[in-house]
């Protein structure tokens, strides 16, 4: 009984540290085509204590030996925040594919250019610095670094840019940014289009393997942790697709689709859902990412740097941010 008394208060005192432990300050990415905010998502920016909201301002993509920006953000003409906005510009790594040193800069000054332009459209209050998302590799690398050089040396703001777990474990191969900080992206452990048991969004296990040695990492660090979802429709032949934003919830509301487990459902009847069409006998898997899972996470990542990184939630929508009581009380 004694024996038994004190494993249940060593229990409880390991969860009261584990709890307490986890006292980063947090912001939040937003990754809508349109600037807009309810009013929980409003009161749960404003209760976050980093100032900034990482904002994605649009897509650039490379057809025909031009460079094209797409998915613009919109933004709601009574916005209103307490915040700075970072922009954030995703690159698609065949961008990279053959540039010139000409066409570099020629898109480093358009780049700066858009942003300023929303910018001043918008009179939004912009923070300091430019965050790019690009998956380089080893290829691109050395035009991908260059053109980090000469938007920092254009725009004259802080050049920041996201980290892919493979490219902290194969550092030595895809190189380090030429950048005074970074944001380590902790999701994406494995692909969603390949036949696995485990979370294609965020395996720990996976994650602690590819973070082995993150404490080596040269460059400070921040960090982004996925609190959303999708579904991986598969058809009668193996073929996969994704479904973003789409929860279990929704299907159990749905009298189309049949309960597997708790994560996977069948589809019941032919017809268009969330934007695609499916038909009867499909297969749906539903990832989720569960609140212990993002709390083991960042207990890990503690651990492992000698400071308390910022943890930037990827991203705010009410849809999500409501199935984490413990992150966002």
């Amino acid at each position: 009984m004694k024996r038994t008394l004190q494993m249940l208060i060593f229990i409880l005192l390991m969860t009261g540290c584990s709890k307490t432990d986890i006292n980063n300050d947090h912001g939040f990415y937003y990754w809508r085509s349109k600037l807009s905010l309810t009013k929980n998502e409003q009161q749960i920016l404003n209760n976050s204590k980093v100032p900034n909201l990482y904002t994605r301002f649009f897509d650039v993509v490379k057809q025909n030996n031009q460079f094209l920006k797409v998915g613009v953000i919109s933004i709601d003409k009574d916005l209103s925040i307490n915040k700075k906005i970072v922009p954030v510009i995703f690159i698609m790594n065949e961008t990279w594919f053959n540039i010139k040193p000409n066409e570099i800069e020629f898109l480093a000054n358009k780049i700066n250019d858009h942003i300023n332009k929303i910018k001043s459209n918008h009179k939004l209050n912009l923070e300091n610095e430019i965050q790019i998302d690009s998956d380089w590799t080893t290829s691109t690398k050395d035009d991908y670094f260059k053109f980090l050089q000469t938007l920092k040396k254009v725009s004259k703001k802080n050049i920041t840019c996201t980290l892919r777990l493979y490219q902290v474990k194969d550092k030595l191969q895809t190189g380090i940014p030429p950048v005074e900080k970074m944001y380590l992206m902790c999701y994406a452990t494995s692909s969603p289009l390949e036949n696995q048991k485990q979370n294609s969004i965020l395996d720990v296990k996976t994650l602690k393997s590819y973070l082995k040695h993150i404490d080596d990492y040269p460059v400070k660090l921040d960090v982004a942790l996925p609190i959303y979802s999708w579904g991986i429709v598969t058809n009668h032949v193996g073929k996969k697709k994704l479904i973003n934003a789409l929860t279990a919830e929704e299907l159990m509301q749905n009298k189309n689709f049949r309960k597997i487990d708790d994560s996977n459902f069948e589809v019941l009847k032919d017809d268009f859902y969330f934007g695609m069409y499916l038909n009867k006998g499909f297969k749906i898997k539903v990832e989720e990412i569960p609140e212990k899972d993002i709390l083991e996470s960042i207990n890990f990542i503690n651990e492992k740097f000698d400071y308390k990184p910022l943890l930037i939630y990827y991203h705010l929508d009410e849809r999500f941010t409501k199935n984490y009581n413990t992150l966002f009380q």
